[in-house]
């Protein structure tokens, strides 16, 4: 690893955050969603756009000193939060609807702040473009993460190989191009060892406007990495191979301005596809890219339903007795890690027994306990959860670890026999844009409410009683 004697002061920061976006970020939600189960749903749902491709994106426009404008970007916490990273950054955020205006012109900052970026681990994605942009940079490091360890040393070692210095000092990560020269990235030959999508989006993007030919090996193949690669072409980048496990980057001087459209989620579909699923319930969702939902599609149809492409973009669900399968999370085009949490409430009440395999992330089965809260009959043995189907869930208070977790609980509520109550509510506004109206237009029994003044229910330890780990 390369080293350097430059001595770099860590002083607080406290960048003021002044945002065009009209909707301040809110505290932490302490209102609880409320699911009487067993409501039939019908109809047609919109798909929003892909969290985790405008996220990326977002950083993306640092690159391009001119405007860009992004259309189909979901409402979310977390959006709100990158906007306002980026406004401490310098950069102009407006948003009107579904569209955002960002003009990084007058960017006048090469430290992110801790305060904002603690909030945020997508937020580091902002390294690979200040960094080819400025030609310094300091961004603290992301911190922890509720379902695993994301380290960044892929993303360092990275950024190494293309010509930046790069050390870590008190939790800050401080990279810069050294030099007397362009102050310019160079081209350089990538091997990953293993396909992490931050990596891959964060040195995609430091390599557009590297000097040179710049070669990831091994790189994710996520759709979101194609969508951020597209975004990065409409500017003028030339990328090839982005969807595959090998990307070329040729740099260029600089880029222009762009009007760009975010991709559908695949994960919201999913999800929906499920509720579908697990209420017996027939419904359409578009925008989709059945092409991004491959995976979960023929898992759908093992369990038994019919998943029926109408066009180009649409699809149709048709529930049928949900049969156990067994799962693996992988990288795409595997089965999504994402989508574990809501196939396991789906599995809960199949017919025999499921196991599914998480090797993607080491802590995400959280939600397991809060399942079995609502009589779900599941073993945990390391990674493995073994899902034996019961007849029915009974509704119950639980409380969502992280966004999927959130997702899963939610399609659990709306089968389960009586009430449920769901708290922790900011994990599932994360992710999902306005996940209980969509719902509720469908038929869902669904409603947000403030939550009352009563006596905490049993925690999960009385869950976890239910559970034989690495036993029977």
């Amino acid at each position: 690893m390369q080293t350097n004697s430059l001595i770099l002061e860590v002083r607080p920061i406290n960048h003021p955050v002044i945002s065009k976006d009209k909707d301040s970020l809110p505290k932490k939600d302490q209102s609880v969603l409320q699911i009487c189960g067993r409501a039939s749903l019908e109809g047609e749902v919109k798909i929003s756009g892909a969290k985790n491709s405008a996220l990326a994106i977002m950083a993306g426009t640092l690159l391009c000193p001119q405007d860009c404008r992004l259309h189909n970007v979901p409402s979310l916490v977390d959006i709100k939060k990158m906007s306002q990273i980026l406004c401490a950054l310098g950069v102009k955020v407006e948003r009107n609807g579904d569209i955002l205006d960002i003009n990084a012109s007058d960017l006048g900052h090469s430290t992110a702040p801790y305060e904002l970026v603690s909030q945020l681990r997508a937020s580091f994605f902002a390294i690979g473009p200040l960094l080819a942009r400025l030609g310094a940079v300091r961004i603290p490091l992301p911190g922890g993460c509720a379902i695993g360890a994301r380290p960044v040393d892929l993303h360092v070692r990275g950024l190494q190989s293309l010509g930046a210095q790069v050390h870590i000092e008190h939790g800050m990560v401080n990279a810069y191009i050294s030099g007397s020269g362009s102050k310019k990235l160079k081209g350089a030959k990538i091997y990953l060892d293993y396909p992490s999508v931050g990596a891959t989006e964060t040195l995609m993007m430091a390599a557009t406007l590297a000097e040179g030919e710049t070669t990831i090996e091994n790189a994710a193949q996520e759709p979101e990495v194609a969508d951020l690669a597209n975004f990065c072409k409409a500017m003028g980048a030339k990328i090839d191979g982005a969807g595959t496990n090998k990307i070329i980057i040729n740099g260029v001087p600089s880029l222009h301005s762009v009007e760009y459209s975010v991709i559908p989620d695949r994960i919201e579909a999913g999800t929906l596809l499920i509720a579908g699923a697990i209420t017996q319930s027939e419904i359409t969702l578009s925008p989709v890219r059945p092409d991004h939902l491959s995976a979960v599609i023929a898992k759908l149809r093992e369990t038994g339903s019919q998943v029926i492409m109408e066009g180009t973009n649409r699809l149709r669900i048709v529930p049928d007795k949900i049969q156990a399968i067994d799962i693996e999370t992988l990288p795409f085009p595997g089965f999504p890690t994402d989508m574990q949490a809501p196939f396991m409430a789906l599995l809960t009440l199949s017919e025999g027994d499921s196991v599914i395999t998480e090797t993607v992330f080491e802590n995400r089965l959280g939600h397991v306990p809060e399942l079995s809260r609502m009589g779900a009959d599941i073993r945990v043995k390391g990674n493995n959860a073994i899902v034996r189907g019961v007849p029915m869930l009974s509704g119950a208070p639980v409380m969502a670890t992280d966004l999927r977790a959130s997702a899963a609980l939610v399609l659990a509520g709306l089968a389960a026999q009586g009430k449920t109550t769901i708290k922790g509510l900011h994990h599932l506004d994360r992710g999902y844009d306005n996940l209980e109206e969509k719902l509720r237009n469908l038929g869902a029994n669904i409603k947000r409410v403030k939550e009352e003044n009563e006596s905490e229910p049993e925690e999960t330890a009385t869950a976890q009683s239910k559970i034989a780990i690495g036993q029977q």
